[in-house]
């Protein structure tokens, strides 16, 4: 670690106990708490986390407890988070570290990056933070200070790129003090060196900051384009039997997998209703259904990383229907026990209000 890497940790740690956040998963040094935390803030703003996180260590204090749920208790508390693989892997893991570890939380970097969904940045958070070990942390924020501060446009979404901001990030940890180190650069990029717009002129790496002296700060980091974006066309039917719904599980490894809906048609383009009703899918659906009274409840776009799902919700009336055994009939009243996505309870707040 050279004078400068260390006068930079310095400078970092010295910010961070003046300006840190006030957060309970850092009051702790528990492998467990600190996992789940970490696990929740993926893809997750702090504000919007943090209820999930007090929810989440209240019912399941422990990895014992988490491993003994049922997943779609689990599914249901993460419910609105989205990414619902984070969930089902984190489930997944709880039970590799009962079975394989006898309930203790693994120590080593290789052992808990070998649990399902941690990766390099997630394992590395972890060992250093609830046990000092010398593994630098990299997400978005450290890719933003580093790139920044040395002034690197090596696009942070490539594999060079992903290997020299590693390399970077872990000559610069101050290994002395690993976790607050890396809780540190984090914080700082969370706040300080902000993706836009950020207050260079109170930042106290200003002057060592490179892309600050060169006027460059608004063009890094840099990422290459994004691959294209999938479209999606969702036709959800709401079908209303007396007091009962309908469900069905979604077992396909895709979005939303394990969690529940409504008898769903996919399309790869846009329909009328008019062109629903002489769809060969929609008869099929409704071949054993009488007296169908339908109407368009709501259309909503529906983006995520990857892809836009463009979604239309129907709500249909029958007298009587039959649906193949992959579809549960459902109580009104019980609808909201099931774990849902966050599209799915969107809807379902809505027709509360309007029906």
């Amino acid at each position: 670690m050279s004078k400068k890497d260390l006068r930079i940790s310095n400078i970092l740690i010295d910010w961070y106990n003046d300006h840190k956040r006030n957060l309970p998963w850092r009051d702790t040094q528990d492998p467990y708490v600190i996992w789940i935390s970490e696990v929740i803030l993926q893809q997750t703003r702090v504000d919007q986390g943090y209820e999930y996180f007090q929810r989440f260590v209240e019912r399941f204090p422990t990895v014992n407890i988490l491993a003994s749920a049922e997943e779609e208790e689990v599914l249901k508390l993460w419910q609105g988070l989205g990414y619902y693989s984070r969930a089902r892997n984190m489930h997944a893991a709880s039970k590799m570290i009962m079975n394989s570890h006898g309930g203790d939380f693994p120590k080593e970097y290789k052992d808990v990056l070998a649990l399902k969904g941690v990766g390099e940045y997630t394992a590395a958070a972890i060992v250093s933070f609830a046990y000092g070990a010398p593994y630098a942390v990299l997400d978005g924020n450290v890719y933003r200070v580093l790139s920044r501060l040395f002034a690197i446009d090596t696009p942070i979404n490539t594999t060079k790129g992903k290997k020299e901001f590693s390399e970077l990030a872990q000559a610069l940890l101050n290994i002395s003090n690993p976790g607050i180190h890396n809780q540190a650069i984090m914080e700082f990029g969370a706040l300080q060196c902000v993706p836009v717009s950020p207050n260079c002129e109170i930042c106290p790496l200003s002057t060592l900051c490179v892309s600050y002296a060169e006027g460059r700060v608004k063009e890094l980091p840099v990422k290459e384009k994004k691959l294209k974006i999938r479209e999606r066309y969702f036709y959800y039917f709401d079908i209303r039997y007396g007091e009962n719904t309908f469900l069905r599980k979604r077992v396909d490894k895709d979005i939303w997998q394990n969690l529940y809906e409504f008898p769903l048609i996919e399309k790869s383009k846009a329909m009328r209703l008019e062109e629903l009703l002489k769809d060969e899918e929609f008869r099929l659906l409704f071949s054993e259904a009488k007296n169908v009274q339908i109407r368009e409840m709501s259309s909503v776009k529906h983006v995520l990383s990857h892809q836009v799902i463009y979604t239309s919700f129907y709500l249909v009336n029958v007298s009587s229907i039959l649906l193949s055994d992959a579809y549960v009939s459902v109580k009104l009243e019980t609808v909201d026990s099931f774990p849902v996505s966050r599209l799915i309870h969107k809807y379902l707040e809505q027709i509360e209000v309007n029906l």
